[in-house]
């Protein structure tokens, strides 16, 4: 593989009120200052707009994030790496996220999602609130893909302050906890990871 042949890498999120957002920023910066080429997509909005005007952090986020192209299948299709976000919902994946991943029945079908690298991240508003299982449930699907799950594990120090080796996580407090150091830290050691392993995977496959 060359270097005008690089990494690609699909940041695909879903966000209400801006945590997920702001993580899903701080991935696709990591990964471009790694050598990726980076598409950073949102999951279309679900909800109706009274639920969205109802609260204004979500509203405020959907206005700011509006020019983020949504995430279409071409998207995953085109990369070698996709890094997923979500907040947790019950301890699962949210509908909107999952509506992205529930479009590529057809691709799957035809063998086009295997071979690539697969991560994720999430947010909850209370400690312990479903993180884990969250991120479990998101690789569930990726199984399914034929994927390959570049967890960041407890790979570098600053794993034993977030604590989390799923996956990028985040406890926002219902809103009263912005992303932090601790959690950009624990983002670009995902991103640098994700790009690391599928710029040797790609290579790999392109000497087979």
């Amino acid at each position: 593989m060359s270097t005008a042949d690089p990494v690609k890498v699909a940041v695909v999120y879903y966000s209400s009120t801006g945590i997920i957002a702001a993580i899903a920023k701080e991935i696709s910066s990591a990964a471009e200052n790694a050598g990726a080429e980076v598409r950073l997509r949102r999951a279309k909005e679900l909800a109706p707009q009274a639920a969205i005007d109802s609260n204004p952090a979500w509203a405020e986020n959907a206005r700011a994030t509006a020019s983020i192209p949504e995430a279409v299948p071409d998207d995953l299709l085109w990369a070698d790496a996709m890094v997923l976000g979500t907040p947790t919902r019950f301890g699962n994946v949210s509908s909107q996220l999952k509506q992205v991943l529930d479009q590529l029945g057809g691709a799957w079908e035809k063998g086009l999602l295997a071979d690539k690298v697969y991560s994720g991240f999430t947010s909850s508003a209370t400690l312990h609130g479903g993180q884990e299982s969250t991120l479990l449930a998101l690789y569930n699907t990726m199984h399914h893909f034929g994927g390959l799950i570049a967890s960041p594990g407890y790979t570098d120090g600053s794993k034993f302050v977030d604590g989390n080796p799923y996956g990028t996580s985040h406890v926002d407090g219902a809103g009263e906890n912005p992303v932090d150091d601790v959690t950009r830290q624990a983002a670009r050691v995902q991103a640098e990871r994700v790009v690391r392993i599928a710029r040797a995977l790609k290579s790999g496959l392109a000497q087979t």
